[in-house]
């Protein structure tokens, strides 16, 4: 599976300027992949005023993801502030070549923000089929809670998109190489660069990780889109040979 990420800027609740300037970046590369993978809140940056750029499910970011998808013929998946029945959601979506879409909601809400007051946390962990990868794909917070991302699906691939400042960018680089060994999986970590109007700056660190905890793309500082190549094939050889998964705990979360 040929993976793209984008690492960019995000102009502070600014969905039509951030729409604009990620399509740029997504049509400027010729080079076909099969999933394109976009930051946290990607339309308006990690805002705790989801009402100034809420969308719903038929909003016009769903719309232009959906239409990229089709043109790129490619997946993309990144969450975006969605409001659903009273109440809002940073909500991941992941959106097929045909259109068609798959959702996550944020488990994990980042209380030194004050994410949980405004924002309602999902209860439901997702599993993506697509181009013969199981993928689980999870948004910033979740990364440092390492059960919910335990690995008894199976799933060849995590995905964490994210807002994670610079303050703390070496425990983002430490655990993600932790979720990928102790699963035994790809992981793909995608992270916004620049500041925003809370006075956060953000260094990117995208990077992906193989099962074994080795580099397949270190972490950049740059804003850019970064294309690299995932084998499957090598990953269950790896399993088979090892095996370490077959030794794993049995557990139930309760929520």
């Amino acid at each position: 599976m040929k993976v793209a990420l984008i690492q960019s800027s995000l102009t502070w609740e600014n969905p039509t300027e951030n729409r604009s300037h990620l399509a740029q970046k997504i049509t400027g590369f010729m080079e076909d992949v099969d999933l394109i993978v976009l930051p946290e809140m990607f339309s308006s940056g990690f805002t705790m005023n989801p009402k100034a750029v809420a969308e719903t499910m038929q909003g016009e970011t769903i719309s232009w993801l959906q239409h990229l998808a089709k043109a790129k013929n490619c997946a993309i998946t990144g969450s975006l502030v969605i409001t659903e029945n009273g109440n809002f959601y940073n909500r991941l979506v992941f959106v097929f070549p045909n259109g068609n879409l798959q959702t996550y909601d944020k488990r994990h809400l980042f209380t030194l923000a004050g994410e949980d007051k405004v924002y309602t946390a999902g209860t439901e962990k997702l599993i993506i089929d697509y181009k013969g990868f199981k993928i689980c794909p999870l948004i910033c917070y979740d990364l440092r809670f390492p059960v919910f991302a335990r690995n008894v699906e199976n799933y060849d691939l995590l995905i964490y998109v994210a807002n994670w400042p610079k303050p703390r960018i070496n425990a983002w680089d430490i655990l993600l190489k932790a979720r990928a060994v102790e699963n035994m999986s790809y992981a793909i970590g995608v992270n916004r660069i620049g500041t925003d109007n809370n006075n956060l700056e953000y260094v990117g660190h995208s990077q992906a990780v193989d099962f074994l905890g080795n580099y397949i793309l270190e972490p950049q500082e740059t804003e850019g889109v970064f294309i690299l190549e995932l084998d499957k094939e090598k990953l269950l050889e790896t399993r088979n040979k090892l095996a370490f998964l077959n030794d794993r705990d049995d557990f139930r979360i309760t929520l």
